[in-house]
């Protein structure tokens, strides 16, 4: 399932660092040597780490001239999220009821 390759991918520190900052960016994305900059990730950890994120389609990279720019996958994170909510609450909406105004 491809929901478990993605969490499995999360469940590392550096991996979650790496998506939370991906995503933070936006589509626009960052470029590797920011994010090794940013995290304090040499080249050779950082590239494993990304290629994870990647093969557990939760990151992509496109070449912008001599850099690579990575950007969280919007798409496959929405359904995770979806997935992981899927029936939550008995089918009922999971949205906190307002609190009633006290009256002064």
């Amino acid at each position: 399932m491809r929901a478990v390759e993605a969490l499995g991918a999360l469940a590392h520190d550096k991996r979650l660092a790496i998506f939370r900052l991906l995503v933070q960016a936006g589509p626009a994305g960052v470029s590797a040597g920011v994010i090794g900059e940013k995290l304090g990730l040499p080249p050779a950890t950082l590239s494993f780490h990304l290629a994870h994120l990647a093969r557990s389609g939760l990151a992509s990279s496109r070449q912008d001239g001599r850099f690579v720019i990575y950007s969280a996958d919007f798409r496959n994170m929405n359904g995770l999220v979806e997935f992981l909510t899927d029936n939550c609450c008995g089918g009922k909406s999971c949205a906190p009821l307002p609190r009633a105004r006290r009256r002064a």
